[in-house]
């Protein structure tokens, strides 16, 4: 993660803490591919109502592009099928087919039934050979208003949850994904990274796990620190201005003071997020590394049989034209397990 300024107090950032819905509304995107049996697979795993112990609306959708309208007797078939296996697990199913783009068509229906997730897979029926996300899954990521659960095949049971905290809002939306509140219930907001802590209340019992993730899951949080810099590079970096790269100091012992603070931060960063998760009763470790953050997140994931990731869609990035930040992007296309995007 490249190294920026923590937002001020002054900046309008909030985080208000997430709310468990009372109905869960899941929309999943259908193609009859492998990644997309993978999706059911997961719905079929963790949706269940006797698992949640919450409501759980499910719609399918499959897109046909408009050149393609005729011919879908085999995949209407292929859906009856899953309508049917889902129906098994007591979740009421609402199946469509609709002509037209197909993420488009996709983001506009999670829209519409106002949904809380949306499941789809990583490749599509024409994946292209060497491309590790389709175009579709590409574009509702990116473009989704609600969080988008990224699915490779096979799916495997959930067991270990990656969580990547930066300090961010997104990554504190993250935070609260995993551990929302329930309604009527009083609770502080987790505190901003520029903020002190607050003393927790005795009485504060209010957050619970995510409805839909295994009581047997562990979790992992993630913080990665900026890659380490040498004092030429320093030097050079400073002549470009706080505008291109943020000053930083040409000095070795003050840029081993720069780090050692990137390291308190970092572990307050982390601290943070354990607190919201352990009051939901996860069990969590930690991981405080300093790299490239997509490479060691990845890396992380493949060498330790992470099921899911879960982060924000963007960072700390000052640029906000971005949709989706740029560790996130890298994460949905190269990582070789599951990605959750919470926006």
């Amino acid at each position: 993660m490249s190294r920026q300024k923590m937002h001020s107090a002054s900046e309008p950032v909030q985080s208000t803490p997430m709310a468990q819905p009372e109905t869960m509304r899941l929309l999943v995107a259908y193609d009859g591919s492998a990644h997309a049996q993978a999706a059911i697979a997961m719905v079929e795993d963790l949706f269940r109502p006797c698992v949640m112990g919450q409501q759980c609306s499910l719609t399918t959708l499959t897109v046909l592009p408009t050149q393609y309208i005729g011919g879908h007797e085999a995949l209407q078939q292929s859906l009856e099928a899953v309508k049917g296996r889902l129906e098994l697990q007591a979740l009421p199913v609402e199946a469509l087919i609709k002509a037209g783009n197909p993420a488009a068509t996709i983001n506009s229906l999670a829209e519409e039934i106002d949904a809380n997730l949306i499941l789809i897979g990583a490749q599509g029926l024409r994946a292209t050979l060497g491309i590790l996300l389709g175009g579709v899954a590409q574009q509702v990521v990116e473009y989704s208003h609600c969080p988008v659960l990224v699915v490779r095949a096979p799916y495997n049971e959930i067991q270990h949850v990656l969580l990547v905290v930066d300090g961010s809002p997104y990554s504190q939306r993250a935070v609260e994904y995993l551990a929302p509140v329930y309604p009527g219930e009083e609770v502080e907001s987790m505190p901003r990274i520029h903020e002190l802590p607050k003393p927790a209340k005795e009485t504060d019992t209010v957050r619970k796990r995510c409805s839909w993730l295994p009581h047997a899951a562990n979790a992992t949080l993630m913080h990665v620190l900026p890659p380490p810099i040498s004092p030429d590079v320093a030097a050079r970096a400073w002549t470009l201005g706080p505008e291109v790269l943020y000053p930083a100091p040409a000095s070795p012992l003050d840029v081993a003071a720069m780090e050692a603070d990137e390291i308190r931060q970092g572990q307050r960063v982390l601290n943070q997020a354990r607190n919201v998760l352990e009051a939901a009763g996860l069990a969590v470790d930690e991981q405080l590394v300093r790299g490239d953050s997509a490479t060691e997140i990845i890396q992380y994931a493949q060498h330790n049989a992470v099921d899911l990731i879960v982060c924000g869609s963007r960072g700390l990035s000052p640029v906000t034209s971005w949709l989706l930040g740029s560790v996130s992007r890298k994460l949905v296309h190269y990582a070789n397990c599951s990605v959750l995007i919470v926006k």
